[in-house]
């Protein structure tokens, strides 16, 4: 199974959450959480990111990367460098947009597990969050800096069958 990543709707994503969570490791996480859901109830990430079993926890790769590229230390598409320059900064830990997220490219579904994990997960501190992503098992069962096989998250939900009888008829 795989996935594409799309940083037009990640860049949306940052914005989303930052608006309510602007630490940036928490904002990541917050972002793990929702993709899980996402998948759950909908089938499909929210945008089609691929994970990597870091020493902190799963770590969204393309996202982390937008965040980095607007830290200053790290790289991103040549052709999303500009357009994630005019909507984050992030100073420290903090993101900070630049503009609010356009909405019309999330989708209700997408604002709604994004919404239920900024609720559920989004004031934790990032010491906990870090214990809960630690003992999701698809992290458990990868190597540290590793990617983190959608089939071992996807085996994780209470739904596994299911959805994975969806996504190979899909």
């Amino acid at each position: 199974m795989q996935t594409r990543f799309n940083w037009k709707k990640a860049t949306e994503v940052l914005l989303y959450i930052a608006k309510q969570v602007p630490n940036m490791y928490t904002a990541l996480k917050v972002l793990y959480f929702a993709d899980k859901e996402h998948l759950s109830r909908y089938g499909r990430l929210i945008c089609g990111e691929s994970y990597v079993a870091m020493k902190a926890g799963p770590v969204p790769s393309g996202t982390y990367d937008l965040v980095k590229f607007c830290r200053g230390d790290g790289m991103c598409s040549r052709e999303a460098r500009e357009t994630v320059s005019l909507a984050l900064e992030v100073d420290g830990y903090n993101l900070r947009s630049l503009r609010p997220a356009n909405e019309d490219l999330l989708s209700e579904s997408d604002m709604e597990c994004l919404d239920f994990a900024i609720n559920k997960y989004g004031r934790l501190t990032y010491k906990r969050l870090v214990e809960l992503s630690h003992k999701e098992p698809a992290y458990q069962h990868s190597d540290v800096n590793d990617f983190i096989p959608l089939e071992g998250i996807i085996d994780s939900l209470p739904n596994s069958e299911e959805l994975k009888d969806h996504l190979r008829a899909s």
